[in-house]
């Protein structure tokens, strides 16, 4: 039985209000600014939420998780960098204005909008197994391709989770990861059971654990709803 439900993403930014509002008008939602220099893109579902928090640090390395997004053209990210070319895949890589990778499936009559979550794995068939484990979803190992994929994950606004194989361990901390909230009846102590870490344990005015998989990757637990 699974632990947690998908909660929302939070994405890193030296310029938070900047980031959301590139990402508003390519993923369809709506942008509200808030206290500081953060925002937050919200869409009909409380899945689709995004959180920009403003951060010192510059971004160093490839993104281990970045956005897969669908659109009906590539022309909105003309101006953008490109890393591969139109054809080359079935998907256009580029960097957003904080140097950020992301994929465009190009697919006619699309609108923009979410289409999954991208995660680099030292070990794709261990680490998605293990989420699917705690998150739910349908896994599927996809043999031959070096990635694996959780589809159907509950409150996971798109297609879900690609985890997908590389040489390179984890360094540094993720600027994008997504944050769950516990099932009734789960714990924090359910998971580290399973393999998690705590990394800070809930403060007065930021009432969640954040914890790593065991590749490392961070992400947010809430108590129950």
């Amino acid at each position: 039985m699974s632990l947690v439900t998908w909660k929302d993403l939070v994405v890193d930014a030296a310029d938070a209000a900047a980031s959301a509002e590139f990402w508003a008008e390519r993923l369809g939602l709506r942008l509200e600014a808030l206290d500081g220099d953060d925002a937050v893109l919200r869409g009909d579902d409380a899945g689709q939420t995004i959180w920009f928090n403003a951060v010192p640090e510059p971004k160093t390395v490839k993104n281990r998780v970045h956005l897969d997004v669908w659109d009906g053209s590539l022309d909105p990210f003309a101006d953008l960098e490109r890393l591969s070319e139109p054809g080359e895949f079935s998907w256009t890589t580029f960097r957003d204005p904080e140097g950020n990778e992301f994929c465009v499936f190009d697919r006619e009559g699309a609108a923009p909008t979410f289409k999954a979550l991208e995660v680099d794995a030292v070990d794709h068939l261990a680490i998605s197994t293990w989420w699917a484990d705690v998150l739910g979803g349908r896994l599927t190992h996809h043999d031959g391709h070096a990635y694996s994929s959780i589809e159907d994950v509950p409150g996971c606004p798109g297609e879900g989770f690609d985890f997908a194989q590389v040489p390179e361990p984890k360094t540094v901390k993720n600027r994008v990861h997504w944050d769950v909230r516990l099932n009734l009846g789960a714990t924090v102590r359910n998971l580290q059971d399973r393999g998690a870490r705590v990394l800070r344990s809930p403060l007065a005015d930021e009432p969640w654990t954040v914890m790593a998989d065991p590749e490392g990757n961070e992400f947010c637990v809430f108590d129950p709803a």
